[in-house]
């Protein structure tokens, strides 16, 4: 009888098992109702990732860049050996290139790779290192140049969804996505000149993206990427570009002149580093006058260089203030005399033996050397 007992609750712990377990299990599958193909479908976001990279990829390009070394000291024979690549695009039909400075500097030879693969040698019109900008041209024709869309970076907030595109080590047309992080910010060119209104972006940027353009998600060009922060050299969330409407301004010139047409006074300056080193000697702030130039309107106005004397060197007119703008070194003065053109004339205070002195300066053409003579 026991067993007879046994026998039957075992039989309807079997029974349901079989009824229950399968129903239990189905219930925490989700019933799939009409699945859709995944090629069909993308989410909104995602429709704006891959319709901005269709749209720019084509004008974005790689360049190499190369230099004439001699292997040996016996050696009369220079070689070609490659020296760096990074990132550019497509300025207009006429085949002119943009990207940073620091990726063509000191090139003998430059090549662009477009994104039908084909290589074409390249000359640089023209580059203001003070922003990090230089412009190639190639002789590509007319149809395989696709421009890119300018934006306006004076639109931009921080938040703004951010597409950057570019060869990151050499890994052809990558895009990475991001946001705005921050607006405003500033970074240090080569000339250790200080790049102004610069755009923070968490979109990785990794070597081998510099020059490379920075998009909205309309797919207009809104700055380029210049530079990361990071101590290992890749991404580390914290990228900057050059904001376009830098750019717009600067490229025209570039293309016409070669160089930036910024006026000068008409005095000569020291080097920013000798110049940092001689205001914390004599402990002072503002620009030392090295010389005025022969002829110039600071020459007539009566403004003094530096002198040397059996005591030593004495100084001659320090620069503290342009317009009411105050000048504490020479990327003050810089940024005040980028506002200007030839011709204009300023209103310039500096301090000399202790005393304030004032001049009315009419700016001079660009210096035939930047750097030298502003």
């Amino acid at each position: 009888m026991k067993l007879s007992l046994l026998s039957m609750i075992g039989f309807c712990i079997s029974l349901l098992s079989a009824f229950l377990i399968p129903a239990l299990a189905g219930a925490q599958q989700p019933a799939i109702n009409n699945p859709q193909d995944y090629a069909a479908f993308s989410t909104n976001d995602e429709k704006n990732n891959i319709e901005v990279f269709r749209q720019a990829s084509p004008s974005v390009v790689y360049i190499t860049n190369s230099r004439l070394v001699r292997r040996s000291f016996f050696s009369l024979n220079p070689e070609e050996i490659p020296a760096g690549s990074g990132s550019g695009f497509i300025w207009d039909e006429h085949g002119y290139i943009v990207t940073n400075f620091h990726v063509i500097q000191n090139a003998s030879r430059i090549t662009v790779t477009l994104q039908d693969g084909t290589t074409w040698d390249a000359q640089v019109v023209g580059a203001e290192p003070d922003k990090d900008l230089a412009v190639l041209k190639i002789d590509a024709p007319e149809n395989q140049l696709h421009p890119l869309q300018l934006g306006d970076s004076s639109l931009l907030e921080v938040g703004r969804k951010v597409v950057a595109i570019g060869n990151p080590f050499g890994l052809d047309t990558t895009m990475t996505v991001g946001v705005v992080s921050a607006l405003g910010r500033e970074i240090n060119s080569v000339t250790r000149r200080r790049i102004r209104d610069v755009i923070q972006t968490d979109a990785a940027i990794n070597p081998g993206n510099s020059g490379g353009p920075l998009l909205n998600s309309l797919g207009q060009l809104i700055g380029v990427n210049t530079a990361i922060y990071s101590p290992s050299g890749a991404s580390s969330g914290i990228g900057f570009a050059i904001p376009v409407n830098t750019v717009r301004q600067i490229v025209p010139e570039l293309i016409e002149f070669g160089r930036v047409q910024t006026p000068t006074l008409g005095v000569a300056l020291f080097p920013p580093q000798y110049a940092d080193y001689y205001r914390r000697r004599w402990g002072i702030d503002g620009v030392i006058v090295l010389d005025v130039i022969d002829g110039g309107s600071p020459e007539r106005e009566g403004m003094r260089g530096l002198t040397e004397t059996n005591r030593g060197i004495v100084l001659g007119d320090v620069i503290i203030e342009v317009d009411g703008e105050s000048i504490s070194n020479e990327d003050d003065l810089l940024n005040v005399l980028e506002g200007h053109e030839t011709g204009d004339v300023v209103e310039v205070v500096t301090r000399r033996d202790n005393r304030a002195q004032r001049y009315q300066i009419e700016l001079n053409a660009a210096a035939s050397e930047a750097g030298l003579l502003r």
